[in-house]
């Protein structure tokens, strides 16, 4: 029963908190949380962290559950955040030869497309309106967000994440700034082949297969691609429902305002879901 509690509680398994504390736990432990208050234990910042990041509980509500200050309690998530997005590179990153393989021949028994490595997508954050430039971040919904681009293999791990543009941009926009573009032209990043598969919000390019344009005159062959290519496909938003899913605050609303912490924010979420 405490193992479920744990689980419902801070969206992950007890073994992968250890795992994480692990890692990051050398480095906030550190840190003196707020100046003149005592320190926290780096298994106290850590579980704070998870229970802000994976609930749409309010600061207060969470510091005190956990017996701390607001300001304690916001320093220990940023100082958590800070410390798991320095990592980014060791939990998300681009596969190797032999794990290409491996996803091309995972991908293949979903719908027969060959040569997959990954399925690339965006997907909005809803925010609070930054202090700076608010109207460059409302969506096409109407909502404040920010832009999150994600390329899942076939497990649905983040094999690369690209966040930060306000929710205004366009797609394609996004897309093109981000490092998964030049990616694109490197035969070291797609050798034999081999291909990432997005949605029709992207155009295609050499290893990057999208649909067939449904303009009422498909033949019965682009009819079959565009279906095997959407299930493919869905590794890529199974992996961005079960990230939101987790990491709740991202469904609901991050509740910060300053434009350069977002975005390290949501790469942590992706870090921990990778996790």
């Amino acid at each position: 029963e405490n193992v479920v509690h744990f689980q419902s509680h801070f969206r992950l398994q007890r073994n992968t908190f250890e795992f994480i504390l692990n890692i990051i736990g050398p480095e906030i432990s550190k840190h003196v949380v707020s100046p003149g208050r005592p320190s926290i234990s780096a298994e106290k910042q850590l579980l704070i962290a998870l229970w802000i990041l994976g609930t749409p509980d309010s600061y207060r509500s969470v510091c005190d559950r956990f017996g701390v200050g607001k300001a304690t309690g916001v320093m220990a998530v940023r100082k958590v955040v800070e410390v798991l997005y320095s990592k980014v590179k060791v939990f998300i990153k681009w596969p190797r030869i032999a794990r290409m393989q491996e996803s091309a021949r995972a991908f293949k028994v979903v719908a027969g497309f060959p040569n997959v490595i990954g399925a690339i997508d965006g997907t909005h954050i809803s925010i609070t309106a930054p202090t700076e430039h608010p109207e460059a971040y409302v969506n096409r919904k109407g909502i404040h967000s920010i832009q999150l681009q994600v390329v899942s293999d076939e497990k649905g791990k983040f094999i690369h994440c690209y966040t930060g543009h306000p929710g205004s941009v366009h797609d394609q926009r996004v897309f093109a700034s981000s490092e998964v573009s030049h990616f694109l032209n490197d035969s070291e990043k797609f050798p034999n082949d081999y291909h990432l598969l997005g949605d029709a919000a992207y155009a295609i390019r050499k290893n990057l297969m999208v649909p067939y344009k449904d303009n009422g005159h498909l033949t019965e062959r682009q009819h079959n691609y565009n279906k095997c290519h959407s299930s493919t496909r869905m590794a890529v938003e199974r992996a961005i429902g079960l990230l939101k899913g987790r990491m709740r605050r991202l469904l609901d609303n991050l509740p910060m305002t300053r434009g350069d912490l977002i975005p390290k924010y949501i790469v942590a979420c992706c870090i921990i879901h990778n996790i």
